[in-house]
């Protein structure tokens, strides 16, 4: 019971009730206007409309492209014209060609391939963050990030599924019992960890993609979580409660010992690396409500991050960046709001306005921030590009435990 309770104060998604769409906002700078036309044959009309709105999507989130909504209808302010050839021919081929629209030059070609046609998301993801690369715009390789998430299945039951960023692409690889926590252990997303319940004692597993196999981490009593992997991969933050108390741990897969963090009589939970592994954030109820913390590893003296809100109980960090969701209303019975907001430099500030925003996850470059946005008992992902001010849901049709990217 008292893991149940330790999960419900770090996870609880409270049903919320109001507008599911978020506006596109526009960038202070001036955009380059494209059109998108399909020459693919054979498609249907719902895989046409399906691929055209992947690669509308790609290049809006970029921040540098205002695209035509009218497909295959270029007008004369248009400075680039993307065309593509997708087909199903030996797994999935994309051919794209970017154009001058008024020379008529072409500027950019490649062809793109893969296994099984079901992963074509992928090859417009690539190439479109390979267009953007070319034009000059820098990197936004974050697109082709693979991402993890639990989905519940039934009572008791949950799954890990491997999915890309518009949830377009899914595939279940971690069936059978309680399946909870996935999070990636290196940055070439080759493997991850997860804590399994099927045996009634939590049970932390490193599970290869290649392989498909899982290797056993630790176990132990109470709760068991990996929130956070250092950059070689060697060393794990863990959430432990071996007593009954849940504290931070330090786990060392070489030495397979780990070291005890934070010692408070409370909860302190969902560790994540900071400024390069010397420091970490994690959230505690230390002030008697939800906050997030921060300490040098190897000094037991905490400080406060966060000076507003009053249940702000989820974080991630990237370099020395900080997200958090953060409670902004009191509603007992009824939805609430939750915002996520982003410390960095110092400075605070929003990265949502409203509805309920929870679990904010960066991109491995720090450049963008995922979240989980509940909405009538659906989930939605959220993407948000704090320096081109741009944001985007897709709807994942799954009840997610959590995420991660």
């Amino acid at each position: 019971m008292r893991f149940i309770y330790i999960l419900i104060f770090i996870f609880t998604i409270i049903r919320g009730e109001g507008d599911v769409s978020l506006t596109i906002k526009k960038n202070v700078g001036s955009k380059t206007n494209i059109t998108i036309e399909n020459t693919s044959s054979g498609l249907t009309s719902a895989l046409v409309q399906k691929s055209f709105v992947l690669f509308k999507d790609d290049l809006t989130l970029s921040g540098n492209f205002d695209v035509n909504d009218n497909m295959s209808q270029n007008n004369s302010l248009d400075k680039y014209i993307l065309k593509y050839n997708l087909s199903n021919s030996n797994g999935a081929s994309l051919v794209v060609s970017l154009f001058n629209n008024d020379s008529n030059s072409l500027l950019f070609q490649k062809n793109y391939n893969i296994s099984s046609f079901d992963k074509y998301p992928f090859l417009i993801h690539k190439s479109i963050s390979d267009i953007n690369k070319f034009l000059g715009y820098g990197s936004m390789d974050w697109i082709n990030r693979l991402v993890l998430m639990s989905r519940y299945t039934g009572s008791g039951k949950s799954e890990i599924v491997l999915s890309d960023y518009t949830f377009t692409y899914k595939k279940a690889i971690v069936t059978g019992g309680l399946n909870l926590f996935p999070k990636w252990a290196n940055n070439s997303q080759t493997s991850f960890y997860y804590t399994s319940m099927s045996s009634g004692l939590p049970t932390i597993y490193e599970y290869s993609l290649s392989s498909g196999t899982k290797n056993y981490i630790t176990s132990g009593e109470g709760m068991l979580v990996c929130s956070d992997v250092d950059m070689d991969n060697n060393k794990l933050l863990l959430t432990m409660s071996p007593n009954g108390q849940p504290d931070i741990y330090e786990f060392d897969k070489i030495t397979k010992t780990a070291k005890r963090l934070t010692d408070f009589g409370g909860i302190d939970v969902s560790g994540q690396y900071l400024s390069n592994g010397r420091e970490m954030v994690f959230v505690s109820n230390r002030l008697g409500y939800p906050n997030i913390f921060k300490k040098y590893i190897d000094s037991p003296s905490v400080s406060q991050v966060v000076f507003k809100g009053r249940e702000n109980n989820s974080c991630d960090a990237q370099g020395n960046k900080i997200v958090y969701s953060s409670r902004e209303s009191k509603n007992i019975f009824g939805s609430n709001t939750f915002n996520i907001y982003m410390i960095s430099n110092s400075n605070t500030f929003p990265l949502t306005s409203s509805g309920e925003n929870q679990f904010p996850r960066f991109s491995n470059d720090g450049e963008v921030v995922m979240y989980i946005r509940q909405e009538k008992g659906n989930s939605y992902a959220g993407f948000v590009n704090p320096k081109t001010n741009q944001n985007k849901l897709f709807v994942i049709n799954s009840k997610v435990q959590s995420i991660d990217w």
